[in-house]
């Protein structure tokens, strides 16, 4: 089981994942969080009790869901101490990028609403993750082009629509810059992945 947690973080959750081991300490749960949280436990060692392809599968949501729950908690409540000033700012960009990615592009715009210059947003960036701001920016949005393309019934043009694009072919040349082929070929290719 401890595999899959940290499979997940590494493959699935890497975008939203800042450090999560460090502080999982600092996390103070409320009585409901715990509560939900100790629920989504019991199920998943349930799922491990009576093992099967499909149960296997579903204990990867539910597990998917803990760790984002948990996430969430240590971006958004726990304390930062002073001296991790730029992992504060990292976890602020991150989350501010996961609100905004849709319309807010440009290395630019987090770096004023952090009050802080791009260099140092992107010394930041490839301290925290080893990539440059504007890096950082493409690959949640290309993300979140994977999540549609695989799991939404949406149109090419509903998903450029979706996330900003100003066009199908805005939405095409940036999956072509970023992957070398198309919106197409790359929904093909995931549906291989995770219909195996």
């Amino acid at each position: 089981m401890r595999k899959f947690f940290s499979d997940i973080l590494k493959n699935e959750l890497l975008s939203y994942n800042v450090d999560l081991a460090t502080h999982l300490n600092c996390v103070f749960l409320s009585p409901l969080e715990f509560e939900k949280s100790k629920k989504l436990a019991v199920d998943i060692e349930n799922v491990y009790l009576d093992p099967s392809l499909v149960r296997k599968e579903q204990a990867r949501f539910y597990i998917k869901i803990f760790l984002l729950g948990l996430i969430e908690l240590v971006h958004g409540q726990h304390p930062v101490l002073q001296h991790e000033t730029d992992k504060n700012l990292y976890i602020r960009f991150k989350k501010m990028l996961n609100e905004r990615y849709k319309t807010e592009r440009t290395v630019q715009y987090y770096a004023s609403k952090l009050a802080i210059t791009t260099k140092k947003l992107n010394n930041i960036t490839k301290k925290h993750c080893d990539e440059t701001a504007i890096n950082a920016i493409h690959n949640r949005i290309l993300q979140e082009i994977k999540r549609l393309l695989l799991f939404s019934d949406l149109s090419h043009k509903q998903i450029s629509l979706e996330l900003g694009f100003s066009s199908p072919s805005a939405l095409n040349k940036f999956v072509k810059t970023k992957l070398k082929e198309t919106p197409t070929e790359l929904q093909e290719e995931l549906a291989q992945i995770y219909n195996r």
